[in-house]
């Protein structure tokens, strides 16, 4: 059977063959192993992508998107003045596999296609990578593989690597757009994602953009005015420049992992800067040790210690940065393996994933990857992290051999928690500095066990230890975070309206004015500044005003006045969107206002409600605990304004 394994990545998009008879082998597309995943809009209406999209690029880079897939959620992309879909924009570069493929085929199809996605990835953005395979011609017989479970069956693949039914091995995945850690174990049908975790604004971009700040620290006095013509160009010569000076940053970067400093090429009046790996590693140090942080937290999940795991395996483009195999080797006193490439590492293992051990199929897309063993967190940015907008990968790590813990032996798979897979605590948050906007929601996940502080109406004992009220900590969290976000966009639009909401001065509960009037009754119950629900704690909400209000009976009512009215219905999008879950829309009146919400049931029995206040910059959520009654009608009843407590 001839089997077609695609990994389409942030900036490149790797394409493995498996056809007569013989083993798995790269497809060159364009005559080289990775293709770019650029895409280029035309003005006849077409698509042009790869390498073929970077060239057309300096012609008019308002046409051009280097990274469709970090767009996924967006839906549509305007290149130059056409509107183009995301599906189509993946689609385009999936045709071109396709193409190349059935060329080498003797123009047949392959009989499978395996198509690699982040693990974290929800069914919305599975079905839109579908969809664009569907498009792309590739056929109805369509394979879904988690791409930490392809990394594990690639490790597995290798001679003299060993990764049998019982042990585990950890996934750390730096690619370009994204970070991802997984442990994967291995069973007697294939492999389980045991626990995962992530950081969307961690990735090879993100180093480029650290660089590329460092170096306009350096140049931008000489002509403050045109440099910024070269970070928000206004002209097509603006943004050839743009992309030129990108293009000479990500050399650099890559250059800096083979040799201890080198050159970065600027565009008149300014001049060349030198740039020392020293320098790099210092800037990208923070980032990286909150990769090892969350990859040692990740592995603590599951009960195990690194010295425990057959190996911390390392794939992804940007993982070939030295700093990354020093940093896991001093922190957790592991040395991480690198096997072959580490950009091909998933494409390859896709092929030796067993088919009865594939997690999801085509025509199964309700849930299968939640009835697997795992967790999930998602890590706030740190003050000293870094965000984004560029390419890729670097040289092989060369790992200091650091002394091991002795070790035991692999644990068996038997032996991890019988409970459901713990949460991962990660770094802890901390404010985004004012220039680096994030480009996602991010989420934030607690330790799995903390009792769930309710005054009036304490919950039975398992729902306290329910592993699934973090689905719903997850959204709540990511609101604070977006919350952070409204310091830069306030800004840019939107005004409160009810004048009694410009004052943020809080009473001893915490309540402004503005939100003590919508609140009502609720402010009766046990009321408290911040955002405290169970084992999230307290984060920093920084653009926004946050009580927590716990009802009893399962319920948290969590308030947020933001400076601008236009933040609500974003902040409520990106929590639904981070869930995965659409959500169930209408209106509401009550007590003489009116409003939006939007509420959904989440795995586990709970569910989420959040609402807006017309006019008003207040947005408010219900949180209702497994085994709470129906949280609409708890809205309706209890929350709302003009209700009863």
């Amino acid at each position: 059977m001839n089997v077609l394994s695609v990994d389409l990545g942030t900036s490149n998009t790797v394409a493995v063959l498996s056809a007569h008879g013989r083993p798995p082998r790269v497809v060159d597309v364009d005559g080289a192993s990775m293709m770019p995943s650029a895409v280029f809009a035309g003005e006849d209406g077409g698509l042009v992508v790869g390498r073929d999209a970077e060239r057309r690029a300096r012609l008019d880079p308002s046409r051009f998107e280097p990274n469709p897939k970090r767009r996924v959620d967006e839906g549509t992309l305007l290149l130059g003045d056409t509107v183009v879909p995301v599906t189509d924009a993946l689609a385009g570069v999936l045709r071109r596999v396709a193409e190349e493929t059935s060329r080498q085929l003797g123009n047949k199809k392959p009989d499978e296609v395996r198509l690699t996605h982040p693990a974290q990835w929800g069914p919305v953005r599975r079905n839109v990578l579908l969809s664009a395979a569907r498009q792309a011609g590739m056929g109805s017989n369509l394979v879904l593989v988690p791409e930490p479970v392809a990394a594990a069956a690639h490790f597995a693949s290798f001679p003299g690597q060993t990764l049998g039914s019982g042990q585990a091995l950890a996934v750390y995945d730096l690619g370009a757009g994204t970070f991802d850690v997984a442990i994967v174990g291995a069973t007697q049908k294939g492999f389980v994602v045991l626990a995962e975790a992530g950081l969307p604004d961690l990735g090879g971009l993100d180093v480029d953009q650290a660089l590329l700040e460092h170096v306009g620290r350096q140049v931008s006095h000489r002509d403050p005015a045109g440099w910024q013509r070269l970070l928000r160009p206004e002209s097509t010569g603006d943004r050839r420049a743009q992309r030129a000076l990108r293009e000479d940053v990500k050399a650099s970067k890559e250059a800096l992992s083979r040799h201890p400093q080198t050159e970065v090429p600027l565009p008149e009046p300014f001049d060349d800067v030198l740039v020392t790996r020293v320098e790099l590693e210092a800037l990208i140090r923070p980032g990286m040790l909150r990769s090892v942080e969350l990859l040692a937290a990740t592995i603590r999940s599951t009960g195990m210690t690194p010295d425990r795991l057959v190996g911390i395996y390392l794939v992804g483009g940007s993982s070939r940065i030295p700093l990354v195999a020093t940093l896991i080797a001093e922190q957790l006193r592991v040395v991480p393996t690198s096997l072959d490439q580490p950009e091909t590492a998933v494409a390859l293992g896709a092929h030796h994933v067993p088919q009865e051990g594939i997690t999801m199929r085509t025509g199964d897309m309700s849930g299968t990857i939640d009835a697997v063993r795992r967790s999930r967190a998602t890590v706030p940015p740190r003050t000293s992290g870094f965000n984004a907008q560029a390419p890729q990968p670097q040289s092989q790590p060369q790992a200091p051999q650091v002394p091991q813990p002795p070790s035991t032996g692999p644990t068996p798979v038997q032996q991890y928690p019988n409970s459901a897979p713990q949460r991962v605590q990660g770094p802890p948050s901390r404010p985004i500095p004012v220039q680096a906007p994030p480009s996602v929601p991010t989420q934030v996940q607690s330790p799995p066990s903390i009792p769930t502080p309710v005054q009036h109406h304490p919950l039975p004992m398992q729902r306290q230890n329910s592993n699934k009220v973090w689905y719903i900590a997850t959204a709540i969290v990511a609101v604070v975070v977006i919350g952070i976000v409204s310091i830069i966009v306030a800004t840019s639009g939107g005004s409160t309206v009810n004048a009694n909401c410009d004052d943020t001065t809080t009473d001893e509960q915490g309540f402004t004015a503005c939100i003590r009037e919508i609140a009502g009754p609720v402010a009766d119950h046990n009321c408290d500044s911040g955002t405290n629900i169970p084992g999230v704690g307290d984060p920093d909400t920084a653009g926004a005003v946050a009580v927590t209000c716990k009802p009893g009976n399962g319920y948290y009512v969590l308030y947020y006045q933001f400076p601008s009215e236009s933040l609500v219905d974003t902040n409520i999008d990106a929590a639904f969107s981070t869930l995965g879950e659409q959500g169930h829309t209408g209106d509401w009146d009550g007590g003489g206002k009116s409003g939006k919400y939007q509420y959904a049931e989440i795995s586990g029995g709970a569910s989420l409600l959040m609402f807006s206040v017309s006019d008003t910059p207040v947005m408010g959520t219900v949180m209702a605990l497994p085994g709470s009654d129906d949280v609409l009608s708890f809205f309706n009843e209890h929350v709302k304004p003009g209700s009863g407590a």
